[in-house]
């Protein structure tokens, strides 16, 4: 005992005891000749307990406080913690299909898509180009270009297209529509449409829709030049009027275009068009004062006037005076007329010719692949990319609205239904109701209001003339054994002809019966509009009567009749849902 009073006396000892844990040989009036002996001690918890409940000194809480998280450590032995680092997405790429005298990636470099997606500018020719396509793995590109001497090879998985290269020349020898057609194929979002460029692969094809332009807006607004088109040269026989000037096939920049001042020429000619075997076309010669052309890249609008002062009869071949002239309403008309063709043209042009009685004639129009003139080519380069860009943005960012190429066809609007037409099927998008089995109990349930167009009340026979008889009619006519059977009234009297009160189920206006007069047809036509479905039986009915026009009214005996035919539906309807 002596040695433990001196430990107890010492300090340092007495401190590493857990607070509050007291003994009786630390009290000062403890003895040696206590009673309390250390099983005495070990049967008391009181002190052990205070120990526990003692906050910062406790065993409890000494383990509880090595088991706390880190954070919860001094201020000076933690690190702050660091910024999360953001999600870099991968960059959009976009193939730009161009020659390689303009460097595309300048334009677009710095700009990405939706202000956060870098894009990565991959450029080549159709010539250096192969691809696969997949129908769930969009286009794998193959490119094989010289770039300086060194031929780089490269494969990847295009975002996005801009065309700027004619894809079909016959003069050229270019026939690239089948990779047009992969790239269709793969789903691949461009500007303009893959679908427009295939289009614009025929001259003949795109005047077919300058015709329709100009059939609708007419000869003043639209003076669409006078053209005649030839398959083959066979029905080339002459020309109404000379000169002439014949179109052979599809080619670009003035070529396959012949100028003929009499008819022997234009044998000759038609000779030439037999050994190249492909279409011609054939329009009068305009004696030009100048040309015109309108372009549109996006909403920007430019009008240019090309004078020849080589002499040539072609604007387009050899020397030429350019000028840019005022954007008036009547090119804003041609040019936003023919943006609309194929789905719409994001970039186009439109070439005409002014003759010398001043007169306008237009000639062309041209997509994406145009080329540009002028002294703001770096200026329509920068727009083209702008317009790019925005619709990278509306095409590949997600939860995007507008369509594209992989989303499937919306469902159409349900067409309106006339008074008299019947309808075969449930309408799009309602649930078509389930028949009960033939010969089961009949459920206990409430009245379901009668479904506009439902199968069960429009039953037609395969003929689709006369409907079919209750017997033969949908399962839900065929009611169980001991429920009330109501018959369907003739449909060879008049809908005006309700003398009778026959008992007869909601159904909506038949189509007419081939073989009735056109007298009968047409009072057919006059029977009132389905009743609204969410309408029970007797208020559809009485709706119906009630809303028509008043000069189909009848006498007053019939309106009588009418109405006791109503009394005599809603007493029928109502013992068969009595039960």
């Amino acid at each position: 005992m002596n040695f433990l009073r001196r430990r107890l006396s010492d300090s340092s000892f007495v401190a590493n005891l857990p607070n509050g844990y007291m003994t009786d040989l630390q009290r000062p009036d403890s003895s040696t000749s206590s009673p309390a002996s250390p099983a005495t001690e070990r049967r008391h918890p009181q002190p052990l307990a205070a120990s526990f409940s003692s906050p910062g000194s406790s065993l409890f809480s000494s383990f509880s406080s090595a088991m706390k998280p880190t954070s919860q450590a001094p201020a000076g032995l933690m690190e702050p913690p660091g910024p999360s680092t953001p999600v870099v997405q991968r960059p959009r790429i976009l193939l730009v299909i161009d020659d390689a005298h303009t460097d595309w990636a300048k334009y677009f470099h710095g700009k990405k898509v939706n202000g956060e997606i870098e894009i990565r500018v991959e450029q080549a020719e159709f010539s250096e180009l192969n691809l696969a396509a997949y129908v769930t793995g969009g286009c794998m590109v193959d490119m094989q270009v010289v770039r300086n001497g060194t031929k780089v090879v490269r494969s990847f998985k295009p975002d996005f297209l801009l065309v700027r290269q004619h894809a079909y020349s016959m003069a050229l020898g270019e026939d690239y529509r089948s990779l047009v057609i992969g790239l269709q194929y793969g789903g691949l979002p461009a500007v303009n449409s893959l679908y427009s460029v295939y289009n614009f692969c025929s001259k003949p094809w795109v005047f077919s829709q300058l015709i329709k332009i100009f059939h609708s807006l007419g000869p003043e607004k639209f003076p669409l030049v006078e053209q005649t088109f030839f398959p083959n040269h066979k029905p080339m026989l002459t020309a109404p009027h000379f000169p002439v000037v014949v179109k052979l096939g599809h080619a670009h920049a003035g070529m396959g275009k012949i100028k003929v001042e009499n008819q022997h020429d234009y044998q000759d000619i038609t000779s030439m068009v037999a050994m190249a075997k492909t279409y011609a076309t054939t329009e009068a010669f305009i004696d030009s004062k100048y040309d015109i052309r309108i372009q549109k890249i996006g909403s920007n609008y430019k009008a240019y006037m090309r004078t020849s002062i080589s002499g040539n009869w072609k604007a387009n071949t050899g020397s030429a005076m350019l000028e840019q002239v005022a954007m008036t309403e009547r090119y804003r008309l041609w040019v936003d007329s023919c943006s609309e063709m194929f789905g719409g043209l994001d970039i186009c042009a439109v070439k005409a010719v002014h003759s010398k009685d001043g007169r306008d004639y237009i000639i062309e129009v041209m997509d994406s692949s145009m080329p540009l003139i002028g002294e703001h080519v770096e200026e329509d380069r920068q727009l083209m990319a702008d317009l790019v860009v925005s619709k990278m943005s509306q095409f590949l960012m997600p939860g995007s609205t507008v369509p594209s190429p992989l989303r499937p066809w919306a469902p159409q609007s349900k067409p309106a239904k006339s008074p008299g037409t019947a309808q075969l099927g449930p309408p799009l998008g309602q649930p078509q109701p389930r028949p009960p089995t033939q010969g089961g109990p009949r459920q206990a349930q409430s009245p379901q209001p009668p479904r506009s167009g439902s199968p069960s009340q429009q039953r037609l026979s395969p003929q689709g003339q006369q409907p079919l008889s209750p017997q033969a009619g949908s399962p839900q006519q065929q009611r169980s054994p001991g429920s009330p059977q109501l018959s369907r009234a003739s449909s060879s009297g008049s809908p005006n002809q309700a003398s009778k009160p026959v008992a007869t189920l909601p159904s909506q206006p038949r189509p007419p019966i081939q073989g009735r007069s056109t007298s009968q047809q047409g009072e057919e036509s006059k029977k009132p509009a389905p009743p609204h479905p969410h309408l029970n039986k007797s208020q559809s009915l009485t709706n119906s009567l009630s809303t028509s026009d008043t000069s189909q009214r009848g006498t007053p005996s019939e309106d009588e009749a009418k109405a006791e035919t109503i009394r005599n539906l809603r007493k029928s309807f109502a013992s068969l849902f009595s039960d």
